[in-house]
């Protein structure tokens, strides 16, 4: 057998051993299904859900009236003298039962449930990054991985010729059609070429190794249909309503709804909760048992350096939730038009090699090959040509690579939207 064949049928069951995967379990992947595989496997995803789920249940809680407190005592039981430690004989000793109720007002209980809700939304926007994340870095690690397949099978292909190339080289030279340095330089093509597959190789394991931090041994699984790089949605309507729909933002506009809610309940508390109190009172069967209400009114004596201090830092923080989505917002603003400039120009680049350059180093190395063939060239411009069409088509993958990485960053940034019908507004 052949050794580039050997290669091409060795080295996806070498990964799989590697990555500790049956080689009967190595079928194609698609991107969306690697995508979907990294979604289902993540656990910071599910540690969200488990947080949003938290919160819900502490704003239910929290929109409630306190527990109340059941009171129990004995009061004025004598110690010494004759009635010592008598529950009945003392007409002042009595056994009482009471209940005790705090009262916040019904607004200030719904900016509590409220506070919880704020924070579920936070968590459900960081949820929502932590999914473009996954998406976007699995999406990266799957391109890596199907470019490195692409450039390997090419390095397969011209492997094989360049093997057959030896073989009728140093047939030449015994019959005499070829010197020694054709067969020296037919040998030393077939050596780059193996070099290059080792680098080629090492890459394609390494992008494997990436795509295995997501998918687990599903990532020894082979690539499966090119990923649709030449568009993305983000380049329909205004950039800035995408923008309002990154999920830094999103967490951004939580945080300054929940600070508002945290002022507006600062301020609520300057209004002091009351408790009411209700009691009953037994004593011995000579004497009447008694009744007791009370109510309990804190004293804010001095809201100038308590509460109003607490509105303020409040309000305060409001101000630096709003600075922070501001920073956010420019800076994302930024980072989208670089990628979309990045993006724009790998078209226009990849364009130019499968239309222009890939297509002159083909027409030049059969042009070699034909004055070869014909006496008028030599073998070493030949091969010299075969590498440069080599070296182009190696480029134009790498540079297509580069492009499905700018858009794979790009594509994968923001979540799915609708701009027309969930336009978000400015905190």
């Amino acid at each position: 057998m052949p050794v580039f064949l050997l290669r091409r049928l060795c080295a996806p069951a070498v990964l799989a051993a590697y990555l500790g995967v049956p080689v009967w379990a190595v079928e194609p992947l698609t991107l969306p299904q690697a995508q979907a595989l990294a979604v289902a496997r993540s656990q910071q995803l599910a540690a969200n859900n488990a947080s949003i789920a938290a919160s819900r249940h502490m704003a239910v809680v929290a929109g409630r009236l306190p527990d109340p407190v059941l009171k129990l005592g004995v009061e004025n039981l004598p110690v010494n003298g004759p009635d010592r430690l008598s529950l009945s004989r003392d007409f002042m000793t009595m056994r009482r039962i009471g209940l005790s109720q705090e009262l916040p007002g019904p607004h200030k209980r719904q900016l509590r449930a409220e506070r919880f809700e704020r924070e579920a939304d936070r968590t459900r926007a960081e949820s929502q990054l932590n999914l473009a994340t996954i998406q976007r870095e699995t999406a990266i690690a799957w391109i890596e991985r199907y470019y490195t397949q692409q450039m390997r099978e090419l390095v397969l292909r011209q492997l094989q010729e360049a093997e057959l190339q030896l073989q009728a080289t140093q047939s030449g030279f015994g019959a005499g059609r070829n010197s020694q340095a054709d067969v020296f330089a037919a040998q030393t093509a077939l050596v780059m070429l193996e070099d290059r597959l080792s680098q080629v190789d090492k890459q394609d394991t390494n992008a494997a190794w990436m795509l295995n931090r997501w998918l687990g041994p599903d990532a020894a699984r082979s690539t499966s249909g090119a990923p649709p790089w030449q568009s993305t949605s983000l380049e329909e309507g205004p950039l800035n309503d995408h923008i309002l729909y990154h999920p830094d933002l999103a967490m951004l506009r939580a945080e300054v709804e929940a600070a508002h809610t945290e002022a507006r309940l600062a301020q609520a508390n300057k209004n002091a909760d009351w408790s009411i109190e209700a009691m009953y009172s037994q004593r011995g069967s000579a004497y009447s048992n008694m009744v007791s209400v009370g109510v309990s009114i804190p004293l804010q004596w001095d809201q100038k350096n308590r509460q109003d201090r607490e509105v303020a830092a409040k309000l305060a923080m409001v101000d630096e939730a709003r600075a922070r989505y501001e920073e956010m917002r420019r800076h994302h603003e930024a980072e989208l038009r670089t990628l979309l400039n990045e993006w724009k120009t790998g078209k226009t680049r990849v364009a130019r090699h499968q239309d222009a350059l890939v297509p002159l180093a083909k027409r030049r190395s059969e042009a070699s090959l034909t004055e070869y063939r014909s006496g008028k060239g030599s073998l070493a411009a030949t091969l010299l040509a075969r590498r440069d069409e080599v070296d182009a088509r190696m480029q134009a993958l790498t540079v297509e690579m580069e492009t499905a990485r700018a858009w794979a960053q790009l594509n994968f940034l923001i979540p799915d939207h609708n701009p027309a019908a969930q336009r978000q507004e400015k905190p």
